[in-house]
């Protein structure tokens, strides 16, 4: 898996091709991926908001309690595994549109490495400085949309012009599914995991 996430990051086009050749039983192997990195982020800003906290002006740190920021990260995690899951059932779904075949599977694999750019992104949590992370955000968000148009394709094996309406749908989902999390967000915060700080 390590060398996966790696390829991504520096021959992305080799690493997309060295999926696509992957027998049924590695991939699916795969499947177990964006759950072991989604820890990443989840840990890194308990952490983050815990320990070091994030200031505003000149002020003091803001914090969060422990319990608080426990419940926030642990739906966090659980958020993260869901929002890919559902991305990747909807690449499966969309698959036979664009002349390819797929399996729910597939699409999850396909999905949770997409996003590796991100997920390890969020180790930024660790020291919460909103414009870097906020810089580190946009360089993430950008190569994972790259990942996914080139990957798209290889993986599918379709014609890089089908390939790139794919995509197009799968990230205009992926916005709408943004929106769904944001909304959820508040809806959680009235039903008790609204964050808690500190004095």
């Amino acid at each position: 898996m390590l060398q996966h996430t790696i390829g991504l990051l520096v021959k992305p086009a080799d690493t997309w091709r060295e999926v696509a050749q992957l027998p049924t039983p590695n991939l699916h192997r795969l499947l177990i991926y964006p759950a072991i990195l989604a820890i990443g982020p989840a840990v890194a800003w308990y952490y983050g908001t815990t320990h070091v906290g994030w200031t505003v002006g000149d002020g003091d740190p803001i914090k969060l309690t422990p319990d608080s920021a426990l419940t926030i990260c642990v739906l966090f995690y659980f958020t993260m595994l869901a929002c890919i899951s559902v991305i990747g059932y909807f690449i499966h779904w969309m698959s036979e549109t664009y002349g390819a075949e797929s399996s729910t599977a597939k699409g999850i694999v396909l999905a949770g490495l997409m996003a590796t750019p991100m997920l390890l992104a969020g180790l930024a949590g660790f020291y919460p400085i909103l414009w870097l992370d906020m810089l580190i955000g946009v360089v993430a968000v950008s190569w994972t949309v790259y990942l996914m148009y080139l990957g798209i394709p290889i993986v599918m094996g379709i014609p890089e012009e089908r390939g790139f309406l794919f995509s197009s749908a799968i990230l205009a989902i992926s916005l709408v599914i943004l929106i769904c999390l944001m909304v959820g967000s508040v809806i959680l915060w009235d039903f008790g995991a609204a964050p808690a700080f500190t004095d």
